[in-house]
């Protein structure tokens, strides 16, 4: 009885650690997991490694241990759902990094990240010039959420009034050298049909092919290897 209560007092001490561990380290060392998901994760694989590795080491020990893990760990989901003060604890509100097109250089460095990395951060979004962005948030799962000016968005169909088409993907007939015949009966065409369309326009077998998509306009794309 004592050495399960050991279990029990070692799982729980190592959950409480990792996640104070998680919290000071912020979010960007954990991408986008949860810090609850990050702890869970790191814990659970630590304990159920010794045993699988380690023929002298019992597994009666570490499924006690990861039970109160896992008991913790809904314990924890449940009060960020009922109590909004843990809530904001293990996932905190959105962090502005800029605001009308100025970088808040504080918040940087409260979210521990460098200007190299919001401005790669801004890249990715197809953003070049800080000052049309209206406003970026650090989130709490690590990413960066940015919000242009009006002006600076580009234009959609309803903006000039472009009647707005449904739609849909195109359909896979050719994977890997390999027609899928559902598809084929769906768009209702035959085994035929294909292999003479690809041969007569790309010069090929079926083997050649990669790829082969076709969409509601009947436009067959391919994609050799």
């Amino acid at each position: 009885m004592d050495k399960a209560i050991q279990w029990v007092l070692r799982a729980i001490i190592a959950f409480i650690f990792l996640f104070i561990a998680a919290k000071i380290m912020g979010h960007r060392s954990i991408s986008q997991l949860g810090i609850l998901d990050f702890a869970m994760a790191i814990t659970v694989g630590n304990i159920i490694a010794h045993p699988l590795s380690d023929e002298g080491l019992g597994m009666g020990g570490s499924m006690i241990t990861m039970s109160v893990l896992i008991i913790l760990y809904i314990g924890c989901v449940y009060l960020s759902l009922k109590w909004m003060s843990f809530r904001h604890f293990i996932e905190p509100t959105p962090l502005p990094l800029i605001k009308n097109g100025q970088i808040l250089s504080k918040n940087l460095t409260k979210a521990r990240i460098s200007i190299d990395y919001l401005l790669a951060e801004l890249r990715k979004d197809k953003i070049e010039d800080i000052q049309k962005v209206a406003f970026a948030f650090w989130e709490a799962d690590g990413t960066i959420s940015s919000f242009l000016y009006p002006e600076n968005q580009p234009l959609t169909q309803k903006d000039i009034n472009i009647p707005q088409q449904q739609y849909t993907l195109p359909i896979v007939i050719i994977k890997e050298g390999k027609i899928d015949f559902n598809q084929l009966s769906n768009i209702a065409q035959n085994e035929e049909w294909i292999k003479n369309a690809i041969l007569s326009t790309y010069k090929v077998d079926i083997q050649d092919v990669l790829l082969a998509t076709i969409d509601q306009q009947n436009n067959l794309k391919v994609f050799l290897y």
